[in-house]
């Protein structure tokens, strides 16, 4: 099918919707589908190449740019988007943006409206709304949703009527996130990949990815200061918090951390084959780059790369989380932002120590891991999605 997808993310960038975004895509070309993909004019326009590059891709679709106004919310955007999917003769539009999916639902198209967060709003829920009461012609609309708890967040949010209510229980389903299993195959004991990576020797605790608020940079700063045997690799993170840690390390003396800030995405399996354990040290609260608090909903895409690689797992313990990961392949710990500060570092402490101390578990957690991942990539996810449209249609 020609299929045209509308994001609202900036392309390239660095946030989780943008990476998402774009693994999706090469899924799609991957299950034969021809795409364009229409974005915010908002960054300068990149070669394919570079875009291959930037996120790690073998195939990325043909990028669009199109006019876009923060004034206007960027809903000149959304109709600029509208009309190149009818340029583009689409026969499918595949959207994040519940804006961009009621549009096009009113304008007979079939729909896949991808939500990761709650809507924030009077005009967030009507918009939802709409989706699920538009009538018309339209042979076909699917929402997908990364978790059970997001589902449920919706639906507080939209206090839709029985009759919607009917048409989503019908037209939704949970699709996790996933991963691109073969870039993990074949991956070196950590002790090798070190050696690759010319990182200190050593037990070592890793972590991969952004340090909004709620990520855990706070938890990971105290447990590098009480636990100076252990080596901590932190990877990724935007330039001026990292400066920021760089020098709260500084100050405190501390000299077991190797931050890397920003590294390739095509390099990530490696640096995550070089720890020994993975940590999401997720709080209560998790801002998102939109400034959205996501932990009710969270299904980070970091979690299935560290299943993939087959490393430990120690995991703040959150519902959303609990979807995908269980005692049998992964550690659980309380959450940060909890009224005891002191008693979460020592529950972190305590579980890190005990699984460095205890290879045969590290190994059992990890091959756990990654075999329940094993049914959790991009294509499945996706061809699951296409799956539908197959039968409705």
């Amino acid at each position: 099918m020609k299929i045209a997808l509308i994001t609202n993310s900036r392309i390239p960038s660095l946030t989780a919707n943008s990476i998402q975004a774009m693994k999706v895509a090469q899924a799609l070309m991957q299950l034969g589908h021809e795409l364009r993909m229409f974005a915010p004019a908002e960054t300068e326009p990149a070669t394919q190449e570079s875009l291959l590059a930037h996120y790690g891709l073998r195939l990325i679709p043909d990028l669009e740019l199109l006019p876009s106004s923060k004034r206007l919310k960027r809903f000149d955007f959304i109709i600029h988007a509208q009309r190149a999917a009818k340029r583009f003769n689409a026969d499918l539009i595949y959207t994040w943006l519940p804006q961009s999916a009621v549009l096009a639902l009113w304008a007979g198209y079939p729909v896949v409206l991808e939500m990761h967060a709650d809507v924030s709003g009077i005009m967030g829920a009507w918009w939802l709304r709409q989706f699920w009461k538009a009538r018309g012609r339209t042979p076909f609309r699917r929402m997908t949703v990364t978790t059970s708890a997001l589902r449920n967040a919706l639906e507080r949010s939209t206090n839709l009527p029985e009759r919607s209510r009917r048409v989503m229980n019908d037209a939704l389903i949970v699709a996790p996130n996933g991963v691109e299993l073969e870039k993990y195959d074949g991956l070196p004991s950590p002790v090798e990949a070190r050696h690759q990576l010319n990182l200190p020797d050593g037990l070592t605790v890793g972590f991969t990815g952004h340090i909004y608020p709620g990520r855990g940079a706070d938890l990971l700063f105290e447990l590098a200061k009480q636990m100076p045997q252990v080596n901590f690799l932190w990877v990724g993170g935007a330039p001026e918090l990292v400066d920021f840690w760089r020098g709260k390390l500084t100050e405190a003396k501390t000299t077991n951390v190797t931050m890397t800030g920003f590294v390739k995405h095509e390099s990530i399996p490696l640096y995550q084959a070089a720890s020994d354990i993975l940590l999401m040290p997720y709080s209560r609260s998790i801002s998102a780059s939109s400034g959205q608090d996501i932990a009710e909903v969270i299904n980070p895409m970091k979690m299935f790369e560290y299943m993939a690689s087959a490393r430990a797992i120690v995991s703040a313990d959150l519902p959303s989380i609990r979807e995908v990961l269980n005692e049998g392949n992964a550690v659980f710990c309380k959450p940060g932002n909890s009224s005891n500060w002191e008693l979460v570092i020592g529950d972190w402490r305590l579980e890190i120590e005990s699984l460095l101390a205890d290879e045969s578990r590290r190994r059992e957690l990890g091959n756990q891991a990654r075999q329940d991942v094993e049914q959790l990539t991009w294509v499945k996810r996706q061809e699951r999605v296409m799956e539908e449209f197959t039968v409705e249609e």
